[in-house]
């Protein structure tokens, strides 16, 4: 019985010792298997055994894009300004080898190594140079920091400023700097808008003037018109009425001498036609000759007949 339970106990020993020797490597993974402390193999995705008691995992490594987030740096640039910076590395591991034995603490060393960089480019510039070149200060620090790390088996993809924080009394003038931008900006819209104001304006009351004349313009063609019907249809008017009246005259002679009128009769109905034509206005009357002889007896013909 003694036996029986001996060897249960033995072959669920080899069990777990069998069980233990097989891995299983997940995707985006890699683990470094070290043999008596010596480095033997990195193993990839997928199933793997170890030989038991000889074979350990020494390093599990991440083969995804990592990203690490540094405290503020204080850094000191070229015009003796002492600022701080905080950066956000992006990297990845391209060799679980080189990672696991090139340097002990990687995050830590890639901190250092950022804070070292910066220190350097950033020395190299001026205040203003260095709050607008963000993106030169970016590129010049993944260069430095991907030559550095790539003895430890890191490639580092991207280096990113995260915020920029001068001294409080830089804030504050800048600030000052800003307003006074702000406020000179809005002076010379002002001025702008005013002088453009100032030209529609004038440019209004150039219309209106130009619109006045032509309206004054067409008023006295208007009226010059007017006054030139009212004459011509004055001169008209008067032209029917002498038209009328000769024929008037003419029809009453005509009448008198289809009514068997002498010549005496008719040279006396003339002088009354120049008489009506005469009206009172004509100071001289120019009479033919042969009429002056019968004035008595035009005279005595008009009493009769009225």
């Amino acid at each position: 019985m003694g036996g029986l339970i001996a060897f249960v106990v033995v072959l669920l020993l080899l069990v777990m010792i069998l069980l233990s020797c097989i891995k299983i490597v997940p995707q985006a993974n890699a683990y470094v298997v070290e043999r008596l402390g010596a480095y033997q193999q990195t193993w990839s995705v997928g199933l793997h055994l170890k030989m038991p008691f000889l074979d350990k995992v020494a390093k599990r490594v991440i083969l995804k894009e990592q990203v690490v987030d540094f405290a503020p740096q204080p850094v000191i640039t070229k015009d003796n300004v002492t600022m701080r910076i905080d950066t956000v590395v992006f990297f990845q591991i391209t060799d679980p080898k080189l990672y696991a034995y090139g340097v002990e603490n990687p995050i830590m060393a890639i901190e250092n190594l950022t804070a070292t960089t910066l220190r350097n480019i950033i020395g190299e510039m001026e205040l203003d140079q260095t709050l607008t070149s963000r993106e030169v200060i970016n590129t010049k620090m993944r260069a430095s920091l991907d030559i550095a790390t790539d003895p430890w088996g890191i490639k580092v993809n991207r280096v990113e400023l995260k915020n920029i924080i001068p001294p409080s009394a830089i804030q504050d003038a800048m600030e000052k700097q800003m307003k006074a931008e702000r406020e000179r900006r809005e002076a010379i819209l002002r001025a702008e808008g005013e002088k453009k104001s100032t030209v529609l304006v004038a440019e209004g009351k150039k219309e209106s003037a130009i619109l006045e004349a032509e309206a004054e313009k067409q008023s006295a063609i208007l009226r010059a018109e007017a006054e030139k019907e009212k004459m011509i249809r004055e001169a008209e008017g008067e032209a029917e009425a002498i038209l009328k009246v000769q024929k008037a005259t003419a029809d009453g002679i005509r009448m008198i001498r289809e009514a068997g009128a002498d010549e005496a009769v008719l040279k006396i109905k003339s002088l009354e036609a120049f008489e009506k034509a005469a009206d009172g206005k004509a100071t001289k009357i120019i009479i033919p000759s042969e009429i002056q002889g019968l004035a008595g007896l035009a005279t005595s013909m008009k009493e009769v007949w009225q």
